[in-house]
């Protein structure tokens, strides 16, 4: 795993310039840094295991993402960050990051906090519990601007373009087989770091782009499968909505046996939804109320958030992927996603469940059922005329004025019912 790490960092320390500041045009860091993936096979796991020195300490999801009694963090590492010894978690890997987050180069100096908290690329992926006596899942989640948050304040403290894909490049392939992660593959992520923030533990760099705090994923078992999603309701997730804008209707339990925290991280199916886009819900839902304009797999992140109920008076937040769903649902539906949580707080997290969609399932519609009569007889000729009446004796015969047409050697007719009862004839055409 460190190899890859090795090779891809020089992306960022080459050409004389600073950390994180390579000159060098994207396209031609990008044909250096796939070239540089050619290296030997047998020097890749020297190096990874040199990387991984000391042995990584296996950590569970549900470890990871125990909380309190008010939502914070009850998770202990191992020692201060970089982790000595990093902790490992294995999962299958539940989303393709760009289906989530928009990893393209954009990288955006501070300039004197222009463009404070605009991070340029980002990347994530949600990876879930597959051993026994584990439950959960986890997110991983890098950034390319740290330098425009407020605690850095210089673009040293940022990837270039090039070294973001740099680094992309290395999370995105195993370093053992080159292979690209995929959804469903069964993966360890190794880490060095983590943050609590929105209510779930995440790993990631700790918004720094030194080498030291990367973590890496190496591929256990390609394609192993996505797990089938657990079965949820909206009134597993949150209490009826008490008309309060000031107030949250999650339902929040730190022993991790009911509500979104049973769930979080994890795929999930929740039945019988409705959009709900009736803007006097602002008056109860306050600024959880998102309607239906979230529906647009062309939006950002912050832009991509619907608001759902399930007719009994519960409301709850769906965030649409990056890829298209279909027009907006008219009809009940059934989504299945990742159960994820943005509490909008760093410190704690009693609030904020979302469902982070990935395929939506519409009923079936309606059939049309056609009842028409198809009356037809060789066509040998011999022109005929078809008749037709209500009753075989003392009603009239009358001709139809459909014209047959000929379908394979038989003179045919369609006909709409038009009666309950009728019969049909030929005579001949005078």
């Amino acid at each position: 795993m460190r190899a890859a790490s090795n090779i891809l960092r020089v992306a960022r320390i080459t050409g004389g310039a600073a950390p994180g500041r390579s000159s060098a045009p994207p396209h031609r860091t990008i044909e250096n840094t796939m070239n540089r993936l050619t290296v030997s096979t047998t020097l890749c796991a020297a190096l990874a295991a040199l990387a991984l020195a000391p042995t990584a300490r296996a950590e569970t999801h549900a470890n990871l993402q125990a909380v309190t009694a008010n939502g914070t963090s009850a998770w202990t590492p191992p020692s201060a960050a970089p982790f000595a010894p990093p902790v490992v978690l294995r999962g299958v890997i539940l989303n393709n990051p760009e289906d989530m987050l928009d990893p393209t180069p954009n990288f955006l100096p501070w300039n004197g906090g222009a463009n404070q908290f605009r991070m340029g690329g980002e990347w994530q992926i949600f990876f879930q519990a597959t051993e026994p006596g584990d439950r959960g899942g986890t997110a991983c989640w890098m950034g390319q601007n740290y330098g425009n948050r407020p605690d850095k304040r210089s673009e040293e403290f940022s990837y270039t373009n090039a070294a973001w894909v740099a680094e992309i490049l290395r999370l995105e392939h195993d370093a053992q087989t080159g292979r690209r992660f995929r959804a469903g593959d069964l993966v360890d992520i190794t880490a060095r770091q983590s943050l609590f923030f929105g209510g779930k533990r995440n790993l990631n760099e700790g918004h720094s782009i030194e080498p030291q705090y990367d973590f890496q994923i190496s591929l256990v078992t390609p394609n192993y499968g996505l797990p089938a999603p657990e079965v949820v309701s909206l009134a597993d997730l949150v209490n009826l909505d008490d008309g309060n804008p000031a107030t949250r209707e999650d339902i929040f339990d730190a022993t991790r046996a009911t509500g979104g925290e049973r769930w979080q991280g994890m795929r999930v199916r929740i039945n019988g939804l409705q959009l709900a886009n009736d803007p006097n819900l602002i008056n109860t839902l306050g600024a959880l109320y998102f309607g239906t304009n979230g529906w647009n797999p062309a939006a950002v992140w912050g832009g991509r958030r619907c608001t759902v109920t399930d007719g009994a008076n519960r409301y709850f937040t769906l965030r649409h992927p990056r890829y298209s769903l279909g027009p907006v649902p008219a009809t009940p539906f059934d989504a299945i996603g990742i159960l994820n949580q943005e509490s909008g707080s760093g410190a704690h997290g009693t609030n904020g469940y979302e469902l982070f969609v990935q395929q939506i399932i519409l009923p079936p519609p309606d059939l049309d059922l056609a009842l028409n009569a198809v009356v037809s007889w060789p066509a040998n000729g011999t022109e005929y005329v078809l008749e037709t009446s209500t009753a075989l004796t003392n009603a009239p015969w009358l001709p139809v004025t459909n014209s047959p047409v000929t379908i394979n050697g038989r003179s045919t007719v369609l006909l709409p019912p038009t009666q309950a009862q009728q019969f049909f004839r030929l005579r001949s055409a005078p």
